[in-house]
């Protein structure tokens, strides 16, 4: 699931018209979607660094409402979107992918969860694609109702969050 789902949110959007990718139904927008998973990347490889370099590190909650707003998803290129996430989640693997198994077990404390360690971080980063994609289904649903990867993409999101907030 974790390297497959840039390509997943490429295919969606190529089959998203338009003038659609920035209306909103749900949380987010398309491009909001693509945008907030891209920048929460960054902050999942930050988080995977810090656990690898530092002891016990404190980890700050990443606030995705009020980073959205700042940075104006809705403003933003839904393509670039798609780039940015590819190239963080890519990076993220590539720390994974580096892990010696004596460091899974390295701990920190997250704000508003507690204690975290490296084991549960692909839990953590999977659990957030199908909040995603349970929302993007909703929102594919609501928008193209034609869309032919709904049913997948519930298939996909099955077992996890129903809601990006709850990731």
């Amino acid at each position: 699931m974790l390297s497959g789902t840039p390509a997943i949110l490429a295919r969606i959007a190529a089959q998203v018209p338009a003038e659609l990718v920035r209306v909103r139904s749900g949380p987010f927008a398309l491009v909001e979607h693509v945008w907030h998973m891209a920048d929460l990347e960054r902050e999942f490889a930050e988080r995977i660094r810090r656990l690898l370099g530092e002891a016990d590190p404190f980890l700050p909650d990443f606030d995705g409402e009020r980073i959205a707003k700042e940075r104006q998803y809705l403003t933003l290129d839904l393509a670039a979107g798609l780039t940015a996430f590819a190239a963080a989640r890519e990076e993220t693997l590539r720390f994974l992918g580096a892990v010696a198994s004596e460091a899974w077990a390295r701990c920190g404390r997250q704000e508003g969860v507690g204690a975290v360690s490296l084991a549960e971080m692909p839990g953590r980063i999977v659990d957030h694609d199908r909040a995603h994609l349970n929302e993007i289904s909703d929102l594919l649903a609501d928008l193209v109702p034609a869309h032919p990867m709904i049913a997948e993409l519930r298939a996909l999101a099955q077992g996890g969050p129903k809601s990006s907030k709850a990731a």
